[in-house]
């Protein structure tokens, strides 16, 4: 019996030709810097370092009031810990149907609210509507026989790259506020909007009505680290025993907190989230001049959808650009810049598009 040949190794992708994910991208240097430092001497475990108490220090500043932060390892922590923090188990989570809770958390915020519900609902580029939010905070209320309003959360920015606006923010909160729902925010390009807005990020959260915020991190520049911003600080009881029981309490915690250190220092967050921004839009402008080329919604942020010829397509794929595509429906591609995404490289993705098309 003969041995089945072995299969040939995946052809690397060159990085400059990856827009497939923000999280393909590597750390900025002033992180892995940071890293490095941390790395010398002792340090008290679980959070007791000099370095957590800094980074609880920058976000209060940043935030503009005194907040409590819990450091975990990722953003699917973040959302499940905050949610289960705000809801009980008969309780439901309103959300929208293409936010990442509801399609990309292989059910964890079910899992850490012991059984919660997510309640999906619609409304234009990814943003909840209002009207169905009203109804859906209202819908059975107080019946014993259905779950509990409780919660909304809300992705900041979307799935499909728009960003929720100041007013529109207060309006979600108001609807909550008024229907004794808490507000959480899924801040996973958190940097993203605030870049693209120009508010302050107290404006976009506790200011209308956020209590919790998974902050957003590994996606503009750190590497395994995340936090969840607790601006109710009732709560922070609940999730320190929540995140040690989920295993996030790190025993280490001074390297978590050495990249959001340096994250957080002289604006590194906001620079990288202004250029993955700024390459998303060099990118539109590139694709909107090319005949077939459908662009779907705007690039508030660092993602663009739209939808190409198949020639195009294939042919990007053939010469090795790594991008989504065929996941939504037939023809509809999604690209994603980064904060290491450098002009040349959306110029080389427009160029080749272009050519392909002709």
């Amino acid at each position: 019996m003969s041995t089945p040949a072995p299969a040939p190794a995946p052809i690397p992708v060159p990085a400059s030709r990856v827009f497939s994910s923000d999280n393909t991208a590597g750390t900025s240097p002033e992180i892995t810097e940071a890293v490095t430092r941390a790395v010398s001497g002792p340090a008290p475990p679980y959070g007791a370092d000099d370095g957590t108490a800094t980074v609880r220090r920058r976000l209060s500043e940043m935030f503009e009031r005194d907040v409590d932060v819990l450091l975990v390892s990722t953003g699917t922590a973040a959302n499940a810990l905050s949610l289960a923090a705000l809801t009980p188990p008969w309780g439901s989570v309103l959300c929208h149907r293409d936010s990442h809770i509801n399609n990309d958390e292989c059910g964890a915020p079910e899992f850490y609210t012991a059984g919660a519900k997510l309640v999906p609902l619609g409304g234009d580029d990814a943003k909840i509507d209002p009207e169905e939010l009203r109804a859906a905070a209202r819908h059975k209320a107080g019946d014993v026989h259905s779950v509990e309003p409780s919660v909304v959360s809300f992705t900041q920015a979307t799935e499909t790259g728009s960003v929720y606006t100041l007013d529109e923010i207060r309006t979600l909160g108001s609807i909550a506020a008024e229907a004794g729902l808490r507000l959480h925010m899924d801040g996973a390009r958190f940097a993203g909007a605030v870049a693209s807005l120009g508010c302050t990020p107290a404006e976009l959260t506790w200011r209308a009505s956020v209590d919790l915020l998974s902050f957003g991190a590994t996606k503009n520049g750190t590497m395994t680290a995340d936090a969840i911003v607790v601006f109710d600080r009732s709560l922070t009881a609940e999730l320190a025993f929540r995140a040690k029981r989920a295993g996030q309490l790190t025993s280490k915690m001074r390297f978590q907190a050495a990249q959001l250190d340096a994250y957080l220092s002289d604006g590194l967050w906001l620079r990288n989230a202004a250029r993955a921004n700024a390459m998303a839009a060099r990118l539109q402008e590139g694709l909107k001049a090319i005949p077939g080329v459908g662009l779907l919604g705007a690039a508030d942020a660092n993602i663009l959808f739209c939808r190409l010829p198949q020639e195009i397509t294939e042919g990007l794929l053939a010469e090795g650009y790594a991008f989504y595509h065929d996941r939504w429906e037939p023809g509809v591609v999604r690209f994603v810049t980064s904060f290491a995404t450098t002009e040349q490289d959306v110029d080389d993705l427009v160029q080749a598009a272009t050519r392909l098309a002709s």
